[in-house]
Parts: C-alpha cells; sequence; structure tokens
C-alpha cells in the first residue's frame, strides 16, 4: 500500500496564500504521477493540478497563473503553493497518487484523507 499525509490546510483571507504537502510512503511501490483534487460541499471532486515523476505539470483552468504544483522525488512529497485565493477556492483538498508495484509493474491509484482549505474574510 501506499499512504498519502497531506498537511497545510486552515483558513485564508480572499487574496492570500497557503501551501499543501502530501508525502507519500511505500517502499513496494514507484510513485509515478501525483496531484491535488478538491471537492466542494454538494459538488464532484475536481482535478486542481498534476505532476508527473518528470515534472510535467497540468492545472484546472480556474486555478492557472495562482497556483503552482511541485514535488520532490527523492522524498515522495508534492506541494501545491496556492496564491490569490479566492472564496471559490473553498473545498476539502485531497492528494493523489499513481504508483507502480516494484515487483509486477501493476499501477494502483491512491488517495489521501483530504484537508480542509476554507478562504474566507
Amino acid at each position: 500500500q501506499v499512504q498519502l499525509v497531506e498537511s497545510g490546510g486552515g483558513l485564508a483571507q480572499p487574496g492570500g496564500s497557503l501551501r499543501l504537502s502530501c508525502a507519500a510512503s511505500g517502499s513496494d511501490f514507484v510513485i509515478n504521477t501525483m496531484g491535488w483534487y478538491h471537492q466542494a460541499p454538494g459538488k464532484p471532486r475536481e482535478l486542481v493540478a498534476t505532476i508527473s515523476s518528470g515534472g510535467s505539470t497540468n492545472y484546472a483552468d480556474s486555478v492557472k497563473g495562482r497556483f503552482t504544483i511541485s514535488r520532490d522525488n527523492a522524498k515522495n512529497t508534492v506541494y501545491l503553493q496556492m496564491n490569490s485565493l479566492k472564496p471559490e477556492d473553498t473545498a476539502v483538498y485531497y492528494c493523489r497518487a499513481v504508483a507502480a508495484r516494484r515487483t509486477t509493474f501493476n499501477s494502483f491509484l491512491f488517495w489521501g484523507q483530504g484537508t480542509q482549505v476554507t478562504v474566507s474574510s
């Protein structure tokens, strides 16, 4: 199994910043693409940003220019720097990782437990 431990959520004012972190552990797996998704109350879970093991990134249109995803492959950790936050960014943010078992190369999808981000004055 791969465990994903998220941190960094909380309360921010509109226009403020927060930084989320997600550390992946699981020695039997190779971590490939990692990403962040968010889910607001009553809405489906949606893509925020993803980053491949090679550093290629993909962003939702709603966060382009405001959020930056990055990763430290040595630490199997992915980060989400969120700037110019808006009230509509309020949601639970989930870390996701695609990981391949070292022995069989079968890929699996893992989710973190989620961290609340609230943007309010």
